[in-house]
């Protein structure tokens, strides 16, 4: 498990809750949905965070593992792939309902793969310790953990176990934090490369790793073949977190276009910099925003890059330079960039602004340095009064790398509103010269000794 985020897929019949308990888990984010031909929108995806403890969260539809033809069928091979992505499996049976023949069929299913599974028994509000939850015994899958999704209840006591049985805990968080490793001194940029499949990862990949003055070479990857390749450019060493399902064939690299959310997620909690690759010819789709909208969550620094530039007129053109601003207006800080990975246009710009990317997210921020241009930053423009209360911004130190983190100290700091937070970014952000990255302010209110 080290190295890679835990993947945690809900798994039971139609009317358990798994879909109340998936919010939950995730307190409410955006589900990420895998919509591409011949995938149905049953399974979501959502990031979690419990204690120090990150994972991801896969949501399924009602499971017939029996299920022969029509939509049940598709259905149940969108879960049969929840449950191969998986490291854990949340089996969600309904404690009210009591136990059926179709809990059964999925029991013996996963009974089969022999992976971890917690048995969940939900909508048990007001239940504790009762007698009917005897019956999942039958299950043959262990002890049952009671919760109530839509009360709340049970959750810190269900990811603990799930977590138990991964050999995890929130003492040991997973993935390793990427700043302590640079920090470490190793130098090594951790490069994600995510789109949609078709949008030309496998020709870029292959344009890299055969570019002159480069090394590159392949090691074993995880069971989700999530293939970490390292190479030189320039000087300057690379480890490219492949979501295409990189193949080695002799000694030629092959990129198998193989989408899987998981991967693309993985590879973006493991990265120092994102490289979010668009077509040209088919503009921003809204699996670009998702996808987008988790790198921005996840504080890691973006390069956007739209390839295939050479294939669209100066009209397709327009219409892609609008959709990007329409749809991904939320990463003004990201460079953009046009290329074309066949006819290897662009590529060097895209490189340099990676490296910029990297250096804004790990850069050193002095303290003085700090504290002095927030002065300026107030002198120039105060925040504004709360009634009879106007915050004090004191002075500012750097909380934190990948993405940087500002932690201002003041008084009634909780009157700061969000414009006023947006222009102290803009200031720092322009200061240091900041490119790629996000940039975190935490506002911190002193006590009042004499309150």
């Amino acid at each position: 498990m080290s190295g890679r985020t835990p993947v945690v897929a809900l798994v039971g019949r139609p009317n358990v809750g798994k879909s109340t308990l998936f919010n939950r888990l995730t307190r409410s984010r955006d589900a990420l949905v895998a919509d591409l031909p011949g995938l149905t929108r049953d399974r979501h995806y959502g990031q979690a965070r419990w204690g120090r403890r990150d994972f991801i969260v896969v949501d399924t539809g009602g499971f017939e593992p029996t299920a022969e033809q029509g939509i049940v069928r598709e259905m149940a091979k969108q879960t049969r792939q929840a449950v191969a992505e998986a490291d854990v499996v949340l089996f969600v049976v309904d404690a009210r309902a009591g136990l059926t023949a179709q809990d059964h069929d999925i029991a013996a299913y996963l009974r089969r793969l022999g992976k971890p599974v917690v048995l969940v028994a939900n909508k048990a509000e007001g239940m504790r310790e009762s007698a009917q939850w005897a019956e999942f015994f039958e299950l043959g899958l262990g002890e049952v953990v009671p919760v109530s999704a839509a009360h709340g209840q049970g959750l810190r006591s269900l990811v603990d176990t799930a977590l138990q049985r991964l050999g995890l805990d929130e003492a040991e968080p997973s993935p390793p934090d990427a700043t302590e490793a640079a920090e470490a001194g190793d130098g090594v940029i951790r490069l994600a490369v995510a789109g949609r499949p078709n949008v030309g990862k496998s020709t870029l990949i292959n344009a890299w790793l055969g570019e002159e003055r480069l090394v590159a070479f392949d090691l074993p990857g995880t069971t989700r073949d999530a293939i970490r390749v390292p190479f030189e450019r320039e000087g300057r060493r690379f480890e490219l977190i492949d979501t295409a399902g990189l193949r080695r064939k002799g000694k030629v690299f092959q990129a198998v276009e193989k989408f899987s959310v998981v991967k693309t997620l993985q590879a973006i909690e493991g990265a120092h910099v994102v490289l979010l690759l668009l077509d040209a010819t088919e503009g921003v789709t809204e699996q670009d925003a998702h996808i987008a909208g988790f790198i921005l969550d996840s504080g890691r620094s973006v390069v956007l890059a739209v390839n295939k530039w050479d294939a669209v007129d100066e009209y397709q053109r327009q219409l892609v330079q609008r959709s990007i601003e329409a749809r991904l207006g939320f990463l003004k800080h990201a460079p953009l960039h046009f290329i074309s990975a066949r006819q290897r246009l662009g590529i060097q710009a895209l490189f340099t602004s990676i490296v910029r990317a990297y250096e804004s997210a790990m850069i050193k921020m002095p303290t003085p340095l700090l504290t002095r241009l927030l002065h300026e930053a107030v002198a120039f423009q105060a925040p504004k009064r709360a009634g009879n209360v106007r915050p004090k911004l004191r002075y500012a130190h750097q909380g934190g790398h990948n993405p940087p983190v500002i932690v201002i100290h003041g008084n009634a700091l909780q009157h700061v509103g969000d414009a006023y937070r947006r222009y102290l970014e803009a200031r720092f952000r322009k200061a240091f010269d900041l490119v790629g990255t996000p940039l975190r302010i935490e506002l911190r209110t002193q006590d009042n000794p004499y309150a």
